[in-house]
């Protein structure tokens, strides 16, 4: 059974930092690129950041540029998403998602193979 699950998630003052982990097991996570996306209240899903199988290249969106870092770890079949300088509008349910395609390839949500069911992050002072 696929399973992606995620964890880290909580409330933080703007400023602060959370790392959230994604852990994955029922499929062979080394071939797949994995994505963190975030969802707002009322809003679409959007991605974050991605990261490829084999080379490990990194992708992030403009808005955590410099304040986020995805990392992963194959051996223990985990993604992890280290995020500073938390702002307000970085609120959201965060979601990882694993993409056969092996490489980032965007971020179209619908393009992605397996989800987790997210975890919630909040930045409120």
């Amino acid at each position: 059974q696929v399973q992606l699950v995620e964890s880290g998630g909580d409330l933080v003052q703007p400023g602060g930092s959370l790392r959230l982990s994604c852990v994955t097991s029922g499929f062979n996570m080394n071939n797949y690129a994995i994505a963190w996306f975030r969802q707002f209240p009322g809003k679409e899903r959007e991605g974050v950041s991605c990261i490829s199988s084999g080379d490990e290249t990194v992708n992030y969106v403009d808005s955590v540029k410099g304040r986020f870092t995805i990392s992963r770890d194959n051996a223990k079949s985990t993604v992890d998403l280290q995020m500073n300088s938390l702002r307000l509008e970085d609120t959201g349910i965060y979601y990882c998602a694993a993409d056969s395609r092996y490489y980032c390839a965007g971020y179209d949500w619908e393009k992605y193979d397996y989800w987790g069911r997210g975890t919630q992050v909040a930045v409120s002072s």
